[in-house]
């Protein structure tokens, strides 16, 4: 079901073949902020029953989100769809979107929800943290390739790099 490249060595290409669909961030968006149920995506977010249906399923399969049966007297038996920790940990990444677009396609009446700490109130951000606990500005930060990088990718950065080099 998931599209996952199997000999893709890299991180963010294998993250995009489960997450890399418009829905399915949307469904993580609302998932951390608690909705549960198949009918509360769907309302929310507009989405046609067969690409919610397809788009959970994926969740589920790739360890996102579980499935939990749920009943309400007199209806008939659900499911319900809960972050994993995975999930959880999406909340990073789905905030560094939303700090990204509420500075680089505001909306016209400002951000629609701040991030805050729960004890201060303190407005917060997302950003680097070193090992120490310290902020660095992106400026500071580099990739580095590890022997896993892909043959291809390390030749084309190298080549770039004798290019930038002879310059």
């Amino acid at each position: 079901m998931g599209s996952i490249p199997e000999d893709d060595t890299c991180s963010i290409a294998r993250s995009l073949g489960v997450l890399g669909e418009r829905w399915t961030l949307l469904i993580i968006r609302d998932a951390l902020e608690g909705f549960t149920r198949f009918q509360e995506f769907r309302r929310s977010l507009g989405v046609a029953a067969d690409v919610l249906t397809a788009r959970l399923a994926m969740l589920v399969e790739h360890g996102v989100m579980t499935k939990v049966d749920y009943q309400e007297p007199g209806e008939r038996r659900r499911s319900e769809y809960r972050l994993t920790e995975a999930g959880r940990e999406l909340y990073v990444v789905l905030s560094a979107l939303q700090q990204w677009g509420d500075r680089h396609v505001p909306a016209d009446a400002g951000p629609s929800l701040k991030r805050v700490d729960v004890e201060t109130g303190a407005s917060v951000h997302v950003g680097f943290v070193g090992d120490d606990g310290m902020e660095l500005p992106p400026a500071r930060v580099e990739l580095r390739p590890t022997e896993s990088y892909s043959p291809l990718r390390r030749r084309l950065h190298e080549e770039r790099q004798a290019r930038a080099g002879s310059r």
